[in-house]
């Protein structure tokens, strides 16, 4: 057979005969010698890589060659031969003995799964990379041990903090929001110096009360003010409508209103608005776009501070004397006129029945925490008045000696129902439960279109820290927030009934409680 027609797998393992073996033919010698130097490197490779299987394969090989270049063959005899050739090999490799297994020692210490794993992998030979069944990575036999790690102390996992209990009630949970503003901190940018002293002298009480808290706002959204004293004795810095300045490319009346929110928004964080705070607000954002666009900027502040001034002596300061002159009315000689904690409106009007000669006297319930009665009291009887300090826990014995009842409010709603300082209903009802008329002072701009049927519903929480004693840590509510199964519920407000009021005094006149929505639609409208 020619050499051309002998296949190269054959021609290329025939190089690795010795070097006696060549051909007589010229052309054979050439091709000998070239796969001699060939065969000389492959050999090589194939040593380093088979051992001593590899030669005996490479002698199996050769001795075919050479019976094929004496034997002319079929295609199909010499395929037939090279499988048998194949499998002969298989066969010795079988036979050969494995490698030493690789013991690789675990974080646990165990042996036995690297053990079983080198030796159930089935035999490899040496310097042939073998391939893993799952991941398909390459390994060889002449792999470098891994070092064994001592076994890592594992920690003990943290213990599970216990869940803090909440010191929420459930069924005031909506009315629970972000914690009461006490700092200025994180105040914007955008809100003025003086609605920050403001919201802070609302926070701590400073000013209390829906009027005061009313006033205060429209005067601050014109002034800074340096001191509240009490109402309008305020004294006057700068204004902060005539202070401020239009941007260009901007009209009064848009961008005025929009200068308002955040000064609202730092107010609202401080404390809820009161129902009077928000008509205020309501009426001079719409005074503020009823102003023309095409007036000057001075003059449209000028008349913005005038409304203002209007709105306060109108719908506040000349409503309040009205209504006490109309209540004093009421206080005859010999009354016994029992009041709940504070109302600026109620103490006008018995001073001024004080101021009429009449012969009276009063009886003051109070109730913690802020205790407002104590300054109505002080009050009273620092113009002569004899004065008569309770708690609320005593109203059953008070009642028994009452003549009439004079209550504040908070705001009226639409329903007829008082909405009024926590307390104000048990007052009442002992009151009616007593036959005693109670009367109710309020002005117009208290009443509201909301309805309200409970005191759940809607109402203000205020900080639970308040009910404790400041200063003293012997008390058991002193450290009630680390006691189990403990919570405080600081209300704000209550509602009080309609059928437990007599009469409603406003500076439209004294009318049920009945009338309320009718009253408000008047004052709106007007």
């Amino acid at each position: 057979m020619a050499p051309s027609e002998i296949p190269s797998e054959y021609l290329t393992t025939s190089a690795s005969l010795p070097e006696g073996n060549t051909s007589a033919n010229g052309t054979e010698a050439n091709s000998s010698n070239v796969d001699k130097s060939n065969g000389q490197t492959q050999t090589k490779e194939a040593n380093g890589a088979n051992g001593a299987n590899g030669t005996k394969a490479a002698a199996m090989v050769a001795e075919v060659a050479e019976v094929a270049r004496n034997e002319k063959l079929s295609g199909a005899e010499m395929k037939k031969r090279a499988k048998a050739e194949k499998a002969a090999r298989r066969a010795q490799e079988k036979q050969a003995p494995p490698p030493a297994a690789l013991v690789v020692k675990t974080i646990d210490g165990g042996d036995e799964a690297a053990k079983k794993g080198s030796t159930t992998a089935g035999p490899t030979t040496p310097g042939v990379k073998t391939q893993h069944k799952r991941t398909g990575s390459t390994n060889t036999t002449h792999q470098r041990p891994m070092v064994s790690r001592p076994a890592q102390s594992q920690a003990a996992p943290p213990a599970a903090q216990p869940k803090k209990e909440s010191k929420r009630v459930a069924l005031f949970g909506h009315l629970y929001g972000q914690p009461r503003r006490t700092t200025i901190a994180g105040a914007g940018k955008d809100v003025h110096p003086a609605v920050l002293a403001l919201g802070l002298q609302m926070s701590n009480y400073v000013i209390c009360g829906s009027s005061a808290r009313c006033v205060a706002t429209l005067l601050v959204f014109k002034r800074v003010s340096t001191s509240f004293q009490f109402m309008l004795r305020l004294a006057h810095d700068s204004q902060v409508i005539e202070s401020y300045i239009t941007p260009p490319q901007n009209s009064l009346p848009r961008h005025l209103a929009s200068h308002l929110s955040p000064q609202i928004d730092y107010l609202v964080s401080c404390r809820p608005l009161s129902v009077s705070m928000g008509n205020a607000i309501r009426w001079l954002k719409v005074e503020i776009s009823d102003v023309d666009p095409d007036t000057p900027e001075q003059s449209a502040k000028h008349d913005l501070c005038d409304a203002i001034d209007n709105f306060i002596r109108e719908r506040i300061t000349v409503a309040n004397q009205v209504i006490a002159l109309s209540a004093a009315e009421k206080v005859q000689d010999g009354d016994v006129i029992l009041t709940f904690a504070k109302s600026s409106i109620v103490q006008q009007t018995l001073v001024e029945a004080h101021r009429r000669r009449t012969k009276f006297r009063v009886i003051v319930i109070d109730s913690r925490p802020l205790f407002e009665g104590k300054h109505l009291a002080r009050a009273l009887a620092d113009l002569g008045l004899e004065v008569q300090y309770s708690l609320i826990h005593a109203i059953g014995h008070a009642v028994k000696d009452a003549t009439k009842v004079f209550l504040g409010a908070h705001a009226m709603m639409s329903n007829g129902r008082l909405y009024s300082r926590v307390g104000t209903a048990i007052v009442a009802m002992m009151a009616k439960e007593a036959d005693l008329p109670v009367i109710v002072c309020c002005e117009s701009v208290k009443f509201t279109d909301k309805v309200a049927l409970d005191s759940i519903v809607t109402n203000e929480v205020a900080p639970p820290d308040e009910l404790t004693i400041a200063g003293e840590n012997t008390t058991s509510l002193s450290k009630w927030g680390d006691t189990p199964n403990l919570q405080l519920l600081n209300l704000m407000y209550d509602v009080t009934p309609p059928e437990y009021i007599n009469m409603v005094v406003t500076e439209y006149g004294s009318l049920p409680p009945s009338s309320v929505p009718v009253v408000h639609r008047l004052s709106t409208n007007s």
